[in-house]
């Protein structure tokens, strides 16, 4: 197995109806893939699939043995009234030191909010501190489920910026469900457009002008694609792995 995950022939039915059908997955270690889709295409399904929380009613996911995770959620509810600040937060539900404490803090971009209130945080920071949460365990891989939502462009594409630098640090590996294409596309290694089924797969630029992502999203994201994309400091050796097949 060289993927940190892999899926065959994954399919998922939520009662009668089949979310998800025959997806292929892989993920290699280093390597940010950022899946894309429409409202109901079965994104979160597949990552909860992926790391063990849903069942595959057809297919396999196997994992590479003693896999460390970090997991950021679509949103977390907090009872405002609840005193609660950022390092307590974050020793839940085990207590870390407080070297740790501050070192996940700054790798997450939040190294001055140790002593916040958990309430008070902007929408960005709360995400920053969530991500924080997600580095404790040193995660091989870092899972997100549209973990911008709510934040504008600027944020989005900060938040984006700290996750490839800790890629590039770090070396995890990364896997973005999102809505914001322009923004998340631009990070990416490898694209993966769902709609139920694995509509088309490569690299961003190839996804963007693939006929099936045009069909799902139209053709101005292409332009939006343009205007954010950044340098990289990293290479993309995996073209001929690319594909962009309709079905």
């Amino acid at each position: 197995m060289s993927g940190l995950i892999e899926a065959r022939g994954l399919t998922l039915r939520h009662g009668m109806r089949e979310v998800l059908r025959d997806v292929d997955f892989s993920i290699a270690p280093g390597e940010i893939v950022t899946v894309v889709g429409p409202n109901g295409s079965g994104k979160s399904t597949l990552l909860r699939a992926l790391i063990g929380a849903l069942r595959p009613s057809r297919g396999k996911v196997t994992r590479q043995p003693a896999l460390r995770l970090g997991y950021v959620p679509q949103g977390l509810r907090l009872d405002g009234s609840m005193p609660m600040t950022v390092a307590r937060f974050l020793n839940l539900p085990s207590r870390v030191s407080a070297a740790d404490c501050a070192k996940v803090l700054d790798d997450a971009g939040a190294g001055d909010l140790a002593g916040r209130q958990m309430s008070d945080l902007s929408g960005g920071q709360f995400q920053r501190v969530l991500l924080a949460r997600a580095l404790l365990n040193e995660p091989q891989i870092l899972i997100l489920d549209e973990p911008t939502t709510g934040l504008d462009q600027p944020g989005q594409a900060s938040f984006y910026r700290q996750i490839e630098a800790l890629r590039n640090r770090m070396g995890c590996a990364v896997l973005m469900v999102s809505h914001e294409l322009h923004v998340v596309m631009s990070a990416s290694d490898r694209v993966i457009c769902l709609n139920g089924h694995v509509c088309c797969e490569g690299h961003p630029e190839v996804v963007a002008q693939a006929e099936e992502y045009r069909a799902l999203f139209g053709t101005g994201t292409q332009g939006a694609l343009a205007l954010y994309r950044h340098e990289h400091t990293h290479r993309h050796d995996h073209a001929p792995g690319e594909t962009c097949n309709a079905g």
